[in-house]
């Protein structure tokens, strides 16, 4: 009997010895990361170390004087929040202005506690991590220093202006329209330059300001004097007929193979999901390309129109497309169609970089220029291609001969400009007197550099 009793009071002591050191367990390892800094926007990123990652409790909280705002509790819906490799278990969640909008400059700590369960899940483990965030919510400061901005409607202006901090993003602002701005090249690391453009279907009273954004979400803008030019966009009508569609269609979907359609037989159905649809995806590549341009300008005076050549259509004219006296179809045109003799020698208008050589959809064979700070310049429907993407060409240089590739009517180079990935009139570019005025005076006002072709 005294056996019995003796094993008994054993397993007593042994028992309670187990439940005593399982309450001095330690708790999970917690890791508090993120932004050590946060303004509008922010993140805190929180580590937390168990055998297995298993939690039976994980709150993270926001402390600034009085203000208590909870960023998240373990519960079992929010558990699939959390990323767990082995024995971590990582939580990230956005913070900054945005989010807590009673946040004020100063600091704030983020106060986290997690439980972990020991003893088979018969006691737990608890411990608790702080770490202090600074807030800073003082945008950027960002003034205009270039006079005299006058905009046709449809075409681009330059501006000249400072930001401070000088690494905060920063451009022009046109209604939705971001334009980018680039270091100017002087001596003062604040001091900017950017085009923009007032595109054609933008309103005349689109608001434009130059804003200056850093890498905590605070902004600051400001306004600037400008003036807009209206300009009358021509319409016309093109009649489509079977001979046409039976040359441009086939070939076009041979070569767009990112372009599907339900009947290929069909012609007008193909040559409509053609001028609509596969335009769209052209244009959104050409949109990408922006991200390619040089930081210094790499062209160098007034752009040159292709010599010895007829303007068959012009800038944005409103096209109406109709087939057996029926109107199937309204595009807008963003270029300019100019006529010389087939396969005529196609010059680049001003030295820049080949960003796109290749076949583009609608626009046939095409070679697209950067030419630095957001401006390219577009050449289609060429019947052969004589650079490479990579290559920097100088103003005249040989880039193909001219053809009737894409939907081309006819022998022909479509030409357009474009900022920022989008369509603006060349005839600015090409005038000597506009980019005298509009670019170059401008530059020498703010003491800066004409463009002398940048570096390769």
């Amino acid at each position: 009997m005294w056996k019995i009793v003796v094993v008994l009071v054993a397993l007593a002591v042994g028992a309670a010895a187990l439940w005593v050191n399982a309450g001095r367990a330690e708790g999970p390892v917690i890791e508090i990361g993120g932004s050590a800094v946060v303004g509008q926007t922010g993140e805190i990123a929180v580590t937390v170390t168990a055998p297995n990652a298993a939690l039976t409790a994980l709150d993270a909280t926001v402390v600034q004087g009085d203000l208590r705002v909870p960023l998240f509790a373990l519960t079992p819906e929010t558990a699939s929040d959390l990323v767990v490799d082995g024995d971590r278990a990582t939580l990230t969640r956005p913070t900054g202005k945005r989010v807590i909008p009673e946040l004020t400059a100063g600091e704030f700590q983020v106060v986290v506690t997690a439980t972990r369960p020991v003893l088979f899940g018969f006691r737990e483990a608890t411990s608790t991590a702080t770490s202090t965030i600074a807030v800073r919510l003082m945008p950027p400061q960002v003034g205009v220093l270039s006079q005299f901005h006058y905009i046709n409607h449809g075409g681009s202006e330059l501006v000249v202006y400072r930001v401070n901090p000088p690494d905060a993003e920063s451009g022009v602002r046109v209604g939705d329209r971001i334009y980018r701005g680039f270091p100017a090249g002087s001596a003062d690391p604040g001091l900017r330059v950017a085009l923009f453009a007032l595109l054609w279907d933008q309103p005349l009273n689109t608001r434009i300001d130059v804003y200056a954004r850093d890498s905590l979400g605070n902004e600051g803008s400001s306004t600037f004097e400008f003036r807009v030019f209206p300009k009358q966009f021509r319409s016309s009508t093109i009649a489509l007929d079977d001979r046409f569609l039976g040359r441009v269609v086939p070939a076009i979907l041979q070569n767009s193979t990112e372009l599907r359609v339900d009947d290929p037989d069909n012609l007008l159905a193909a040559y409509l999901a053609i001028n609509r649809d596969l335009r769209r995806m052209n244009n959104d590549t050409i949109a990408a390309l922006a991200a390619q341009t040089a930081p210094e300008m790499l062209w160098q005076g007034p752009f040159k129109q292709l010599i010895n050549t007829a303007v068959e259509a012009g800038f944005a004219d409103q096209r109406t497309y109709v087939y057996n006296g029926q109107e199937v179809d309204h595009q807008v045109h963003l270029g300019f169609d100019l006529a010389s003799t087939a396969t005529a020698s196609i010059r680049s208008a001003n030295r820049g970089r080949v960003v796109h050589a290749g076949w583009l959809g609608i626009y046939g064979n095409c070679v697209i220029l950067d030419h630095g700070m957001g401006l390219q310049s577009l050449y289609a429907h060429l019947s052969s291609i004589g650079v490479t993407v990579g290559e920097l060409v100088e103003t005249e240089a040989e880039l193909g001969r001219s053809g009737a590739t894409g939907l081309a009517g006819g022998d022909h180079l479509h030409f357009t400009m474009l900022l920022g990935g989008n369509a603006i009139t060349p005839i600015d570019w090409w005038s000597a007197q506009w980019v005298s005025d509009r670019v170059l005076r401008k530059l020498n006002e703010a003491g800066l550099p004409a463009p002398t072709g940048g570096a390769q």
